[in-house]
């Protein structure tokens, strides 16, 4: 039992998780700790095959059963009743009293995670049944209810209707009806807009704002858009082949970002690109703008030393000799680089 009110809703500690293929043993997620306050949103931020849908999989125990796995670590999970409960250690059964209840996920495309031989109403209708134990009449009145919560009009009608009758962002829309079905307490968002146009994104955005702020909900959203980032979360965790490289609140990291990556991030952003030219007096002058060069090695072969050393500008021959930890680099922050002195305020420069 955890009596602390203030304890995180998820607590994640050294997460690791490795495939064992025939070509090798991959490391996906490799000593990831990062944490969800109650009622906040931690954004895992990277590039693709940077280990963030891996790394949620796993906590979701969703992981390929045919996958030859290897998963250490804790994921404390703080539920409704205070219990503090480790869900890489739970029994299936116990995982599944879970999954869908306490935490739901949205996965990345729904025509993909929607079934398409049952009507959307009859999908979240079953995970009511099975979780808060209505019969089939009551259940169905509480998807309708859901798809009214998400804004789908003629929610009546549409609960009848099947995935391919919809159209992206109501497809959408049904996933989050379905994850928020049971009210959970910790929402999984991975990537939950990638295929929708950014005015159909932007409504997603708002109504998982407005969800959570209703029902005080925790939120992991996953994602690459950095621009998400800044408007809907409150703490950051960056990723890098596989390992977190930096953590903090949102204001911080994009007011003083501390690791090499995280910068090379944010200097993509015509935004930022803006800001640099007026610093410099170059308004108007027609300049390319910045990436980050080279690509992410191969899990099959990372480099030795810090992972990011092969594409970084500030590299240097202590990089390459061993992985370096996370450093404290202020109040609730952390940065995984040996350029980064204890308590950093300034960050490096990027050319």
């Amino acid at each position: 039992m955890n009596s602390n009110a203030n304890a995180p809703r998820l607590d994640v500690r050294h997460l690791s998780t490795f495939f064992d293929t025939d070509e090798g043993l991959i490391r996906s997620v490799a000593d990831v700790s990062f944490s969800i306050r109650p009622g906040k949103t931690t954004a895992l931020v990277g590039e693709s095959g940077s280990g963030k849908s891996v790394t949620s999989l796993t906590l979701m125990r969703l992981l390929p059963r045919t996958a030859s796995t290897q998963v250490s670590g804790q994921a404390l999970f703080t539920n409704r009743a205070g219990e503090t409960l480790d869900l890489l250690a739970l029994p299936e059964p116990a995982m599944r009293r879970i999954r869908g209840n306490e935490i739901a996920m949205i996965f990345q495309e729904p025509m993909t995670s929607l079934n398409p031989v049952f009507t959307v109403g009859e999908q979240i209708a079953e995970s009511v049944r099975l979780h808060m134990g209505l019969d089939r009449a009551a259940a169905l009145a509480h998807a309708q209810r859901m798809l009214e919560l998400v804004e789908i009009p003629a929610a009546a009608q549409r609960l009848h209707e099947y995935p391919h009758q919809l159209s992206g962002g109501m497809r959408q829309r049904v996933m989050i009806a379905l994850a928020m079905a049971c009210n959970p307490t910790l929402l999984i968002a991975d990537e939950p807009t990638t295929a929708l146009d950014v005015t159909i994104q932007a409504q997603i955005l708002e109504l998982m704002r407005r969800l959570q702020h209703e029902t005080g909900m925790s939120i992991l959203f996953i994602t690459h858009n950095l621009g998400v980032v800044a408007h809907h979360a409150d703490d950051v965790a960056v990723m890098y082949a596989g390992r977190i490289v930096e953590s903090a609140p949102v204001k911080d990291l994009f007011a003083s970002p501390q690791h090499p990556y995280t910068q090379g991030l944010l200097a993509c952003l015509p935004a930022q690109q803006r800001k640099r030219e007026l610093a410099a007096g170059e308004v108007g002058a027609k300049r390319r703008l910045y990436a980050i060069r080279g690509q992410v090695s191969s899990p099959l072969a990372p480099p030795p030393g810090c992972a990011f050393e092969p594409r970084c500008d500030h590299a240097m021959a202590a990089c390459r000799v061993a992985m370096p930890g996370l450093r404290n680099a202020g109040p609730q922050r952390a940065a995984r680089c040996i350029l980064v002195p204890e308590s950093a305020a300034v960050p490096l420069e990027i050319a």
